[in-house]
Parts: structure tokens; sequence; C-alpha cells
């Protein structure tokens, strides 16, 4: 599975539609980045926001904040669909890939009542690399859906009628099915290649399994309301994975739950109802690693005093779990073919060999030949392809090409970082702008033409005074800090002054000096 988002998760609940009412969504705002607008670069994604990647092959699928890319070649040269009238603005939530098709489930964000809420605007796959897609609305129910049939049960269903808060987190097959995580929509199957949509019956909140032939009484919705009073964060799904043609395991906000027959009967594992259990019930990944068979989740803190956040894993199909990174909020797991482990989080992109005895990170990511490095820690996405390593995070993606030596993440590191052109030396500009440096970096972007030259780059605040000088004199430029074809440079200022201090907010300007080139100058609006 892959988290996404960036995507974080909002623990607060939000109040939205009477339909809705209360729970606890992930954060789908659109990034400083993605309002940038689209990027044109063939040398880079379209947007730095990384929140999932397939591998095939030599094949790079990625999902980003503004649509997909790809790349047939590792990475040396990429097709970007993202501002194309296939994805429009949307971001993507989810990727799958199966059978040589290709799925993106798409999203954008909704201001509803001052929040900014998570919207799900479809699903598009292509079978031919991208040449064409094929689009598919976002699965909703009609107001006369209220009744569902579970075996010999007629079970009454609130009907997810707006694409608010239904949204797709994750996608798996089996033979002839697609199965999606929608959140406030449950978890759903089509066997049409996405013409129609089935909801699937998951244990109640308070059932640990259920099968068709039980008697029941409960009501398949994500929160109580006017409809029904049952209030289910088992119906509030975010992952899903398959293990093989007939076993799936669905992640919620109240536990793994686990199929061996299709989806038609589960079982459901909790922090409180096993003698190994999750570390939470908020499971908002799951993988398996199929060189030892083992199951992993992202188990996040839920309600329960004794949660806590940290990875879960099962070699026996759920009976038993081990926990590890105990504090970590994981997005994402990625395997290798000698059973590696990597797991994505908010501080960076842990690695195991030994199933979560030692967990190894990098140093640092840096790019061998530019010097350009990866700021954020928040890693969303990774995948192993062949002796290299790929990462994606919030703010860029990079892949390390391993060397012989048998140590983990030891190699040559190659970082992509999108930004939209200079087109001379006279042009600058930062992002994000308005700029908040409690959660982010200011990026710099300025040409020296082609040529190595010394750089400095001053911030002074709204009256003049300087307030940092953030390099002096330092070389730049062919190929130091170089981040695309069209000669444009990239530092970075995070938001503090010469004393550590991060500064207050209001309207500040930046000079940079590049050789003998006249001064160029920018604004910044801090804002916190």
């Amino acid at each position: 599975m892959k988290l996404k988002i960036l995507i974080t998760i909002l623990l607060s609940l939000l109040i939205i539609k009477e339909s809705f009412s209360q729970f606890a969504p992930h954060s789908f705002i659109m990034t400083q980045d993605r309002k940038m607008g689209k990027v044109e670069a063939n040398g880079t994604p379209s947007n730095n926001s990384i929140s999932d990647m397939i591998i095939e092959g030599d094949t790079v699928w990625l999902g980003t904040d503004n649509g997909v890319s790809v790349s047939t070649d590792r990475g040396t040269s990429w097709t970007n669909f993202g501002g194309t009238t296939t994805f429009g603005s949307e971001s993507v939530s989810a990727i799958g890939y199966n059978n040589g098709i290709f799925w993106a489930a798409t999203a954008h964000t909704t201001t509803e009542n001052g929040q900014d809420l998570p919207t799900g605007s479809g699903l598009k796959y292509t079978s031919d690399g991208g040449k064409t897609w094929i689009s598919i609305p976002q699965p909703v129910d009609k107001q006369s859906d209220s009744i569902v049939t579970y075996g010999i049960n007629n079970l009454r269903a609130l009907p997810v009628t707006v694409d608010v808060q239904n949204i797709i987190y994750d996608i798996a097959f089996t033979p002839g099915t697609i199965w999606i995580a929608t959140f406030a929509g449950g978890l759903r199957k089509s066997t049409d290649m996405g013409q129609t949509w089935q909801r699937v019956v998951l244990p109640p909140d308070n059932l640990d399994s259920i099968k068709p032939t039980d008697t029941l009484n409960f009501c398949l919705q994500p929160v109580s309301g006017t409809f029904c009073s049952g209030d289910n964060l088992n119906y509030r799904v975010f992952s899903v994975i398959s293990t093989n043609d007939s076993t799936l395991y669905v992640g919620t906000a109240d536990g793994i739950n686990k199929s061996t027959d299709g989806g038609i009967s589960w079982v459901k594992f909790t922090h409180t109802n096993e003698n190994n259990p999750i570390s939470g019930n908020f499971v908002t990944a799951l993988g398996f690693n199929q060189y030892d068979s083992t199951v992993w989740g992202a188990t996040w803190q839920a309600d329960g005093s004794t949660e806590f956040y940290g990875v879960s894993f099962s070699s026996d199909g759920g009976l038993n779990w081990k926990t590890s990174l105990n504090g970590e909020k994981a997005h994402n797991f990625a395997f290798g073919d000698s059973g590696e482990v990597i797991s994505c989080t908010d501080d960076g992109a842990f690695r195991t060999k030994d199933n979560g005895i030692n967990w190894v990170l990098p140093n640092s990511i840096i790019d061998a030949s530019t010097n350009i490095s990866l700021i954020s820690n928040s890693v969303y996405s990774s995948a192993f392809q062949g002796n290299s390593v790929w990462v994606g995070t919030s703010d860029g993606l990079a892949r390390i090409d391993e060397n012989s030596s048998g140590n983990m993440w030891s190699g040559t590191w190659k970082v992509f970082y999108a930004s939209q052109p200079v087109s001379s030396k006279s042009q600058s500009y930062a992002f994000p702008n308005p700029f908040d440096p409690r959660t982010d970096i200011l990026k710099i972007k300025y040409s020296t033409g082609g040529q190595s030259v010394p750089v400095t780059i001053r911030i002074f605040n709204f009256s003049m005074n300087l307030v940092r000088t953030v390099i002096e004199n330092a070389q730049r430029g062919n190929p130091s800090h170089l981040v695309d074809n069209s000669n444009g440079i990239i530092d970075y200022w995070d938001g503090k002054d010469a004393n550590g201090n991060i500064v207050p907010n209001g309207v500040y300007f930046y000079r940079v000096d590049a050789g003998s080139n006249a001064p160029v100058y920018g604004k910044i609006l801090v804002v916190q």
C-alpha cells in the first residue's frame, strides 16, 4: 500500500456533511509546489511530492501531487501527465499495476465550512504506457442504495452520495477484480474494470469476524447519524493488499481485516483482541514481503490509551504480530528480492535486513554530480530496482546506485528535482511563497547563465536590514546545484536569522549576487 500525500493523517475529527458527520481523514491539501502549476521538464518528474511509485523492469511509474510521471529508462527522461487534459489539476492519491495496466486514483481539495477537505475524483487507467487513458468517475451511491445483502442478511447501509471525504487511498487486484480503499466510501470492488462497483461488508467495530451464514444486525456506515446510530471506525478504510488470488488484507481506523475467500468472510486483528497484537488500530498502509511471506502494517495510534505508533508485521497470517520502529509514523513499505524491507516514515526511509531488529537510515541524500540534496525527512514511497533503490519524499525524488560492499545505503545518489525554469540571468523566484519555516524549506531559484561562478545570497527584512547571509562566495553552476536543463540553480533558506532563530511573520527580500552579473532580488512572505 501507499500513502499518500501526502499526505499526513489528521487525527482530529472534522465536521462535514450530515450524511458523514465526523471521522478522522487524511489531509489531502495541495502543496505549494502543486500551486506552481505544470512543470515543463523532461529531465525530472512533474512534481516533487512523490506519493507512491511502482517499478516494472526499467519503467518507473510515479504518483505525484501533479498527476502521473513515468520513465522507461531508469530516470534519464520522464513523460509527465500532470496538467494535461487527462489529469487536469488533479493530484494522485493511489496507483496500482496489474497485467500490464497502470491505474491512478485522483483527488483534489474542497473547502467546506472553512475546512480544506480531501475529495475524490475517480480513477484512470492505461494499457499502452500512457498514450491513451480511460477515465472512471469516483464511485458513489444512489440515495436509494440503503440496503446491502450479505449472506442471509439484509443490512442497512448509509449511501455515500458525495465525493468529499470519499477518496481512494489504495488499490489492489485479484483475478478479475479490482479493490479500492475509499475512506468514507469503505472497501469497494469491481469485476468490470470500474464500470460498476460493489460495497464490501467488513466486520463492524463490535465484531471480530463475520461470515455470510451469521445472523447479523448492524449498519454499514463510518459514523453515527440520522440514518443509523452505529459509529464504525472499521468502515473508514485506508489500505488494501492481496497476497494471493483469494487472500486480502484491509487496513482501517479499527485494525486489520483478513479474508481468505475473496472478500466474503472476514476476521479482524486489533490492538486488543490478540495476545501479540498490532501497535495501533489506525492502519494507514499495508505491504506483503514475498521473500518470507510476512505482512507489514503501518499501525498508528487511534483511540486506545495503550496503542502506539510503529510498524507491525506477522509471519503467520496475522495470528501473531511483532512491532518495531516504536513511535514512528510510517506511510509505506518497499521490499527487496533478498528480503530487505524499507519503511517510509516522517523521519526518513528506515531499512532492515533482519525483520526489524536493526534499522538503517541514509546518512544524507546528496546528488554526487550537482550537490543538490533532499531536504525533507518525510518519505512517502520507495522501491527497489536491481542494485538501485528509489526514494520519494514530500520534496523530491532520489535514486541510489549501490556499490558491491553490501552495506545498506552505500553508493551514488542521483536527485531529481522539478521546478519552473528561469529563462535568463535576470530572473529568479522563491517557493513555497508564502513560506512557513516550521514546516518547509524555502527554495531560491536563479541562473548563472551556465557558468560556474561565486554566489552570495542574503536575506533582508522589510526595512532592508540584513537578517542572514545564506551563502557567501559559494561556487555555483555547471554543475553545482544545477537542477534542470535551463541552467537553473537552487539554494535554500530555513527561515532562520543569523542567530538561529525563526524569523517573525512578515515580508522579506533576498538578493542573489552571482559572479559579475547584476544583483537579482526577490520577495518572500513568511507566514506561520
